[in-house]
């Protein structure tokens, strides 16, 4: 699922960046806003990465290549593997302060729920573009509403909630704010790959071989 979550991620931020959403609604009813969508590029532009793991790094990647400059921060990567998995290593206030787009790439576990707290998004950049395609619940909803509402944030893309289904929330609803029903995985590319290495591993348990992947 790296590739096809890595490549979300990077669409969303095209979505951000260009207000695709709006533009695609405004035009089937018929307005013409060409004048009022005015976006950014995401060529030039400091993108943070929150998460430096295959997903992480393959977003980097990706980005780097679009010409962005990446700055990336693993609590559990040394500085030199950061930097060869494309990213410039930070710390995470550096990251917060420099970022013009987010996008976070962290499992949730009890250290990093809610890391994207309210102060967290105070120590961002003015106008900066979150995006969230690993794990619901990383995420202060409530805190990044407020951030939205007041343009500390000017945009945000989410494919995860706190709560899934999260319903026509006031998050959800927000005109500055993309929401997709955790779709990262679902490509046909994704599950193929995933049900060849389903059934790999059962072959590999049969035959008394080492597992790839084994639950204590």
């Amino acid at each position: 699922t790296t590739l096809a979550v890595a490549e979300l991620a990077l669409g969303m931020m095209f979505a951000l960046a260009r207000t695709l959403p709006r533009a695609d609604a405004a035009i089937k009813q018929g307005q013409w806003l060409k004048k009022e969508l005015m976006g950014v590029e995401l060529f030039g532009k400091v993108l943070g990465v929150i998460g430096m793991g295959n997903i992480g790094a393959a977003v980097a990647k990706k980005a780097a290549a679009l010409g962005m400059d990446v700055l990336g921060y693993d609590p559990f990567l040394p500085a030199e593997e950061i930097a060869r998995r494309s990213a410039q290593p930070v710390t995470l206030d550096n990251l917060y302060a420099h970022s013009d787009f987010i996008s976070i790439h962290v499992p949730l576990t009890s250290e990093t729920q809610g890391i994207i707290h309210a102060k967290a998004l105070s120590q961002m950049k003015p106008g900066v573009r979150l995006v969230c395609t690993a794990r619901g619940g990383l995420i202060d909803e409530a805190a990044l509403l407020a951030a939205l509402n007041d343009g500390q944030v000017a945009a945000a893309a989410l494919d995860v909630f706190a709560q899934e289904p999260p319903g026509a929330s006031a998050l959800v609803t927000h005109p500055n704010v993309i929401a997709t029903p955790h779709i990262g995985a679902q490509t046909f590319e994704a599950q193929a790959r995933a049900a060849e290495d389903i059934a790999n591993e059962i072959l590999a348990a049969l035959h008394g071989k080492p597992l790839r992947w084994r639950v204590a």
